[in-house]
């Protein structure tokens, strides 16, 4: 090579062909157009194969052009095959492109079905609408690179690890798929180790929490007047599962077939309960009043969801503690507070906290003699729990039924605030 100047070429007009050296010449056309053409041989036979036109390609690139394409040719690859089948992947790829989002969506209607929590497919969309759509969505899948997931994951990778981690998961595992059915190629972006291990903290520092899962008892007054303002849904069935301290399940799947408003019990059935046993609880007029708020709002359920027929979502509380700032204390944690409070404020017995709580009985002795539900304690010890909720007033409330009836709770809001879906 080196016959050809930028200078030379410039100035060439007439039509024909112009040798560079080791098979690239400048190929003029009457038209005054000019062009690259590299002649090289493989298996025995010469070929030629077009390396661009000029100016577009410059005299130093179709030399470049010209060293590669040669190697492969000493190698045994013919160039223009190759350039063939470059161009058929690359037509096939554009052909059947997909989005991210369209191959994370095709993941999931995939797996759907395999996943024995119903939970899992909305995790996994949820989480990939949340962080991963925003940045590659609407992006050809083949296109999505390792600076792609890091522009997604650095944001959160050490303030909400657990999620991060979860999300990088989920990418990855949706371009392995969109691999496997052909629609990118080479190594997987997302990938862990050997890859993403070498660019972010394999235990990204967390701030030190104290963990207090169930709030003090002297907070709960303060605490349930706030709750009180609150206008979601999820607000009333927090009160109402603080109140009867029952576990979170039992009280998102209460229906009004089962509640008995009349004579202040809730029975709930044994296919339901924890311990398998039906459950009577005492409904004070607390608990009356919440439940007065949120009838009519399905015929079946007490605490529907945002689906027709659905239970609320156990997570919906949690997120309501949440926004309200209690990013330490449980749903389930008031159960414990239940337990302080009365054992520490009233020395009520442990058995009737207890069968209260409906906690199984380990003892078989002691199951086999406890043959009463000790309603009527476990129904004045409902009764100084819901007092104290809503007065912080530690003396036995009286007996509402007795005059009253249920005139405290005929008014369906009752102090609480209208319930908004």
């Amino acid at each position: 090579m080196g016959k050809l100047t930028a200078l030379k070429i410039k100035k060439l007009v007439d039509k024909g062909s112009y040798e560079d050296g080791d098979g690239l010449r400048l190929v003029v056309r009457e038209s005054g157009s000019k062009s690259w053409v590299l002649r090289y041989q493989v298996g025995g036979k010469r070929k030629d194969l077009g390396l661009g036109g000029y100016p577009a390609v410059s005299l130093q690139e179709a030399r470049d052009m010209a060293v590669e394409q040669k190697r492969l040719a000493r190698s045994g690859v013919d160039p223009v095959e190759n350039r063939k089948g470059e161009a058929e992947k690359a037509a096939k790829r554009l052909a059947g492109r997909r989005t991210f989002e369209e191959c994370a969506t095709a993941y999931i209607d995939a797996h759907r079905h395999s996943w024995k929590n119903g939970k899992h497919a909305w995790q996994w969309t949820n989480t990939l609408e949340r962080f991963a759509f925003p940045v590659i969505g609407k992006k050809d899948v083949a296109e999505v690179t390792t600076d792609d997931v890091l522009r997604i994951l650095e944001p959160i990778w050490n303030t909400i690890t657990e999620t991060a981690t979860r999300v990088r998961s989920r990418i990855e595992n949706v371009l392995d798929s969109a691999k496997a059915r052909g629609y990118r190629d080479g190594e997987n972006p997302a990938r862990w180790r050997g890859h993403l291990s070498t660019l972010l903290a394999a235990k990204p520092k967390k701030k030190r929490v104290v963990h207090h899962p169930a709030m003090h008892v002297d907070m709960l007054p303060t605490f349930m007047v706030e709750l009180a303002a609150q206008t979601a849904l999820s607000a009333r069935a927090l009160e109402f599962t603080i109140h009867t301290a029952l576990r979170t399940n039992e009280v998102l799947g209460a229906q009004w077939s089962e509640i008995d408003m009349t004579n202040r019990v809730w029975k709930v059935p044994a296919s339901r309960m924890k311990m398998a046993l039906e459950h009577s609880v005492p409904l004070t007029d607390e608990a009356l009043s919440i439940l007065q708020a949120v009838r009519g709002l399905d015929a079946r359920l007490v605490f529907p969801g945002q689906k027709s027929g659905k239970q609320m979502s156990g997570r919906t509380m949690i997120a309501l503690l949440e926004r309200m700032g209690q990013h330490d204390i449980t749903v389930h944690g008031f159960r414990s507070t239940f337990t302080d409070y009365l054992s520490e404020r009233h020395e009520v017995s442990r058995e009737v906290r207890e069968m209260a709580l409906a906690h199984g009985i380990s003892d078989e002795v002691e199951a086999a003699y406890r043959r009463g539900d000790l309603y009527a304690k476990r129904r004045d010890a409902m009764r100084l729990w819901s007092s104290y909720l809503v007065k912080g007033d530690e003396s036995l409330p009286g007996e509402a039924a007795e005059g009253s009836g249920l005139s405290e709770i005929e008014n369906p809001t009752n102090g609480h605030p209208l319930i908004v879906r």
